[in-house]
C-alpha cells in the first residue's frame, strides 16, 4: 500500500471550545468554509444530526469535473474531536480529524487531514502538479473563514457578537 500524504493546520480561536465546537458540528456551515471553486453543495437533507455513523453526501466540482463525495463521522466526541472519512469520493483514502482543546476563553482548532490519491503513479504525479497546492489552497480559504466567522487570535482579529454561524457571519459582511 502506497504512504499517506498529511495536511495539517492549527488555528487559535477567540471563542470558547463548546461555542467552536457547535459552530463545526452544524453541517450547514460547511459551505461557508468551502471555496466557491469547488462549487460545492451539501446533498443529504438539512438539519444533519452529527454523530458517529452520521453520513453526509455532497456534490462538487474539481477542475470542472463534478464529483460526488459521501463521508461517514466516524468519531464524534463533542467539545473534543471528530472524524469524517470517505467512503466516496475522488481520494483513495480520506481521513480527517477536527480537533478542539480549550486555551483559557480560546480555543486550538485543529485539522489533520491523511490522503492518498487513487490511480497509483498517475495519481502521484498529480499530487506533485496540483492536488497539494489545491489542498493548501482549500484549506488557506478555510483558515480565513474561520477567522472573518469565530474570530482568530492577534489584535486584528475579528471577533463576532452574538451566536455563531455562517449566515450570520455572511449578512455582517453584506452589512
Amino acid at each position: 500500500m502506497r504512504k499517506c500524504h498529511r495536511l495539517e493546520r492549527e488555528q487559535l480561536l477567540q471563542r470558547p471550545v463548546d461555542a467552536v465546537f457547535a459552530f463545526y458540528a452544524d453541517a450547514a456551515n460547511l459551505e461557508a468554509l468551502t471555496p466557491p471553486f469547488l462549487h460545492f453543495r451539501i446533498l443529504t437533507p438539512m438539519p444533519i444530526a452529527m454523530r458517529a455513523g452520521t453520513r453526509i453526501k455532497y456534490a462538487l466540482s474539481l477542475y470542472g469535473v463534478p464529483v460526488r463525495w459521501r463521508t461517514l463521522i466516524t468519531r464524534w466526541e463533542p467539545g473534543v474531536a471528530f472524524v469524517d472519512e470517505q467512503e466516496a469520493g475522488p481520494y483513495a483514502y480520506w481521513r480527517h480529524e477536527h480537533t478542539f482543546e480549550s486555551r483559557g476563553g480560546a480555543t486550538l482548532m485543529r485539522d489533520t487531514v491523511d490522503y492518498r490519491e487513487p490511480l497509483g503513479a498517475v495519481g502521484q504525479i498529480a499530487h506533485v502538479l496540483f492536488v497539494r497546492r489545491a489542498l493548501d489552497r482549500i484549506f488557506d480559504f478555510r483558515r480565513d473563514a474561520v477567522h472573518r466567522l469565530l474570530g482568530g487570535a492577534g489584535p486584528n482579529a475579528a471577533v463576532t457578537a452574538g451566536p455563531i454561524s455562517a449566515a450570520s457571519g455572511a449578512s455582517r459582511q453584506a452589512a
